[in-house]
């Protein structure tokens, strides 16, 4: 996760550089701004600084998440998913991305519950949906029959579900259907 950590960094400092603004003016901003939908304070920011959508989207989700709790700073969409009787699960996030990178690149866009990870279209979810669960949604046409992989029905955002308690269920399996959905939304 300090790879996830450090790159959420970098590109704050990157994105400091070319706004001239410090990360506490920008979420200031997209807070005052007076707009409420998140698509509205994207669009407003990548008109008003010239920045483009990742940068905007970044600065949107910052403006939402981040808080100062206990003097550390709660940076980014993973740690404000998993607060408070959830904070067991981040592990099961974290084995799943520390796998997940080492697919290639890939772009995250974190929503309310969960985060959505994408190349050129989604390939799965991962989120928190009760305190002692994970779900890790997959986007794949066909996936190989297991107990554990539940078919979702059609219209759902991902094709397949798994429910995950502890990161010892990040195994090889798993890991496996995740590069098919990486590899087909490539």
């Amino acid at each position: 996760m300090a790879d996830v950590q450090k790159a959420l960094e970098t590109q704050i400092k990157n994105i400091e550089t070319r706004t001239g603004k410090t990360i506490d003016q920008l979420k200031s901003l997209a807070q005052d701004c007076g707009l409420t939908k998140h698509s509205e304070i994207v669009n407003m920011l990548k008109s008003d600084l010239g920045v483009g959508h990742g940068d905007a989207n970044t600065i949107a989700h910052l403006a939402k998440t981040l808080t100062q709790t206990d003097n550390s700073i709660v940076v980014g969409p993973i740690d404000a998913l998993y607060v408070g009787p959830k904070a067991a699960l981040r592990q099961i996030h974290e084995s799943l991305l520390a796998q997940m990178e080492n697919f290639g690149s890939f772009e995250s866009a974190p929503k309310q519950k969960y985060v959505s990870y994408r190349r050129k279209k989604q390939f799965a979810t991962i989120g928190p949906v009760t305190k002692t669960r994970v779900e890790l949604g997959l986007n794949i046409k066909e996936l190989p029959a297991s107990p554990r992989l539940e078919k979702l029905p059609d219209g759902q955002m991902c094709k397949f579900r798994v429910k995950l308690t502890d990161a010892t269920q990040v195994d090889a399996e798993l890991i496996a259907w995740i590069k098919m959905a990486y590899d087909a939304a490539g």
